[in-house]
């Protein structure tokens, strides 16, 4: 017999702590001494352990990644309209995806459903409450623009790497930006022992997110018991608002988004193109990686779309780190949701600020099964929301994940459309 896939595991382990949570909660009371001291020295614990295991790991990933697809990017002087044309294409689309996020979250405000108490009870679940009121406190006061713009500068990006939920994770995203920009314009017999070592470093950071995940199952077991048995039916109504707003605009994206730039832009016939590009949506949809995806990519957008091989091979290949699409959207939409429920008001330029971040913070996630979550968490942090809230979205991410990944890797092969143009009719031998 095969061994049950992980997902499978997460998602038994999301019920079984669901239940008993709301069992114990039904049977007890929220009241209860010993509920509360069984989720506070038990499940909250074992809960947390797997939330740090996966947080230790946001500096390398986040600095690694994006330094690594920024040098991939950036040697735009080789690649001259390709690299232009496919790079203003991903910032683009990828403006377009966080803007619906920011819509879709502003219609229908998933979170709003969660009580003031409700909220106190969510601080102490996912993170020390008199930090994260600070943390809040900070996000709501009002800053001058030219202070504002200094805060992206950092002094000391050390000492920026060392606060990444405490507003350090943009100066340092900016660093590693400007450090990948700089790596590519260097000489290349220079510059390839950097990214070997950085190569190396993303590689570590991504087997350490898989061996976090192994505890994944218990992990999320015991969150979401922790979250049943103190919260109960409010925060799985705002959940469940939340994943089916997630799905409907990775729809969106996909079909009206993408279909619009394939006529304007490739002047291609969107039907079409997504009947040949079926089998890297369905291998997309079963792996949830854009990096497994990308040998399918290749040969079908090459075999089967007809993008020449130098576009092809460049566009896809960049794409798998520097363009996901769908990955902003998911991002915008969930830390937006999480400073709903725990009431951290965002007015609109700190909201452009998360459009901006995700952009970013897009070119910097791995394209691997929960690659996004260390990014999230950063963010988070410097909106003000306790980086461990991702915890109340974990359990139900698998569907998202698969989803998400789509919407990334069709993404891909829509640019490499673009930058092709319209299919050259291959001429009879």
């Amino acid at each position: 017999m095969r061994k049950m896939p992980l997902h499978t595991k997460i998602f038994i382990g999301m019920l079984i702590g669901s239940i008993a949570g709301g069992v114990a909660q039904a049977a007890y009371g929220l009241s209860n001494p010993n509920l509360t001291w069984w989720v506070k020295e038990v499940t909250q614990p074992v809960g947390n352990i797997f939330l740090r295991l996966t947080l230790l790991v946001v500096i390398p990933l986040l600095f690694s990644a994006l330094v690594l697809g920024v040098a991939d990017v950036g040697d735009l002087k080789q690649l001259g309209r390709i690299g232009m044309k496919a790079l203003g294409l991903t910032v683009v689309l990828s403006g377009i995806a966080v803007a619906l996020a920011v819509a879709g979250v502003a219609i229908v405000q998933p979170g709003k459903g969660i009580s003031e108490e409700r909220r106190h009870e969510l601080t102490s679940l996912y993170g020390d409450e008199t930090a994260a009121e600070t943390a809040v406190e900070k996000a709501k006061e009002g800053k001058g623009f030219g202070e504002t713009v200094l805060g992206f500068v950092p002094e000391n990006p050390v000492e920026e790497a060392a606060r990444p939920s405490f507003g350090g994770a943009l100066p340092f995203m900016l660093f590693a930006v400007l450090f990948g920009i700089a790596l590519s314009t260097i000489e290349a017999e220079k510059a390839l022992p950097v990214k070997t070592f950085l190569e190396g470093i993303f590689a570590v950071s991504l087997r350490l997110i898989d061996m976090a995940m192994k505890l994944a199952p218990v992990g999320v077991a015991a969150l979401m018991f922790g979250t049943a048995a103190k919260l109960g039916v409010e925060a799985f109504t705002a959940l469940g608002k939340y994943a089916g707003l997630v799905l409907v605009v990775l729809a969106v994206h996909l079909i009206i988004t993408y279909s619009i730039a394939l006529v304007v832009v490739a002047k291609r016939n969107p039907l079409e193109f997504f009947r040949q590009i079926r089998e890297v949506i369905l291998t997309a949809f079963g792996t949830s990686s854009s990096n497994a995806t990308l040998p399918t990519a290749l040969r079908v957008g090459e075999e089967e779309v007809g993008i020449p091989r130098e576009i092809n091979s460049f566009v896809l290949t960049v794409g798998a780190t520097a363009n996901q699409n769908g990955t902003a959207l998911f991002e915008g939409i969930t830390v937006l949701f999480l400073a709903q429920v725990f009431g951290v008001a965002l007015a609109l330029p700190d909201q452009l600020a998360v459009i901006g971040l995700c952009i970013l913070a897009g070119v910097g996630t791995a394209g691997v099964p929960g690659g996004s979550w260390p990014m999230i968490a950063a963010i988070c942090g410097t909106v003000g929301v306790p980086p461990t809230a991702i915890a109340l979205t974990r359990g139900i991410d698998r569907i998202l994940d698969m989803s998400r990944t789509v919407v990334n890797v069709v993404g891909d092969m829509t640019i490499a459309a673009c930058v092709a143009g319209p299919k050259r009719s291959q001429p009879e031998l």
